[in-house]
């Protein structure tokens, strides 16, 4: 059964557009079919000709990602506004001054429903009020460590970020719209920039406040895809090399592909993306100002930043929304969603969730994220107090994270 969602976070440019009734910062796209969703994109008229419409196919194990972690990021909110209280607890009527009015109910159906992670004290003249049980905060302050542990890996990403932008600069703004998906700490501004005079410095740029890059390292300028193929040694690929039906090739500018199950491309759609495949390319790292988007490899070029900004975040996803404020500091296509749609085999787009979310495809077996940094496993130790069995098995730091 199809279903109908409009995804318009991803813009060939901006204006305000009327959707589903409410205003939206968007400018309308082509009409795409996704597998077992619609995204409506809509364009000017092609001569009274129906617009084509192309099959994307839904992944569900991907879109499950989205739905497993409604409930955890909940109640790790709920624990770090805890945590934030002077006497490590809060009164109920005060939560929804945290949370508002509508978001209140959910948290107290969490509280209610995880008596392992909250306890309940109070009631008669006492106003009842919620803190962690003992066993929680326990945990709770495994934190602390984990946190030591990401300072070293969030000092290199933040370096790789700014070396990703023009300029080697980014504005604040922009890098706090995903400095949780980055991992950093709410005030990393004040309580890690200053710590690192000689990697960061804070200036106003164009009226707003930045981040700068004070100095380049070409060791950090090596992408995450580089650095698996040289852990893996991957071998020099053949003149005449087969053409695979899972589109992957073996050679140095190659990207990994995951095709959905339904999705059966004839040859000629083979032997175009192992074309594709063995085109090299310019590194993400160069300043995008050299390259016309015109060029098939600047395109391709496009493909490496988006999967490397990916590749930064701990959990290898952002919202489409996330992505596009980055359009201009990294030189995105106007067409980024287009491109997204055609690179199905490294991208995912999914509508699940609040909002529509890029995943990167090779991060993930299943539903289950491969590699974790030690914040996340910090997370799933202490959402494991809930007993859910969905959890990734990982136990330890992956070999990009054991810094």
């Amino acid at each position: 059964m199809h279903k109908r969602v409009m995804v318009f976070s991803l813009i060939e440019s901006r204006k305000w557009f009327t959707v589903n009734g409410s205003q939206r910062l968007c400018r309308p796209l082509s009409s795409v079919k996704v597998g077992h969703m619609w995204v409506q994109i809509m364009l000017k008229s092609s001569g009274g000709r129906r617009p084509k419409k192309k099959t994307y196919y839904r992944v569900n194990d991907l879109d499950r990602v989205m739905e497993l972690q409604k409930k955890p990021s909940l109640i790790l909110r709920l624990k770090s506004i805890i945590q934030s209280q002077k006497n490590r607890c809060i009164l109920l009527r005060d939560l929804e001054k945290e949370v508002g009015f509508v978001q209140k109910w959910n948290f107290m159906g969490i509280i209610e429903k995880y008596p392992l992670i909250f306890r309940v004290a109070g009631g008669n003249r006492t106003p009842p009020m919620v803190m962690l049980t003992e066993k929680a905060d326990k945990i709770a302050l495994e934190e602390d460590e984990a946190r030591v542990q990401m300072e070293p890996i969030l000092v290199k990403n933040l370096r790789k970020l700014l070396m990703l932008s023009i300029d080697c600069t980014l504005p604040l703004e922009t890098i706090q719209l995903i400095e949780n998906d980055l991992g950093l700490p709410s005030d990393f501004e004040q309580s890690l920039i200053p710590k690192y005079p000689q990697f960061f410095s804070v200036k106003d740029v164009n009226g707003r406040t930045s981040i700068q890059l004070e100095n380049w390292d070409s060791f950090l300028a090596v992408t995450v895809r580089e650095e698996k193929l040289m852990r893996e040694s991957v071998p020099t690929p053949k003149e005449k090399s087969r053409v695979l039906k899972d589109g992957n090739y073996c050679g140095p500018f190659a990207f990994q592909m995951r095709y959905p199950a339904g999705f059966r491309p004839n040859m000629n759609y083979l032997k175009e993306v192992q074309k594709w495949q063995k085109m090299e390319f310019p590194s993400p790292y160069l300043n995008a100002k050299r390259f016309e988007l015109s060029d098939p490899k600047a395109q391709k070029r496009v493909v490496a930043v988006l999967h490397e900004l990916l590749s930064l975040t701990m959990e290898k996803r952002l919202t489409s929304a996330q992505i596009d404020a980055f359009h201009s500091e990294l030189r995105l296509p106007a067409r980024l969603l287009l491109c997204l749609i055609k690179h199905h085999g490294i991208f995912y787009l999914t509508n699940k969730g609040v909002r529509s979310t890029v995943i990167l495809k090779e991060a993930y077996d299943g539903s289950n994220l491969i590699c974790k940094c030690p914040l996340l496993l910090f997370r799933d130790k202490f959402i494991a107090l809930t007993g859910r069995r969905d959890i990734d098995s990982c136990t330890s730091v992956p070999p990009r994270f054991g810094q």
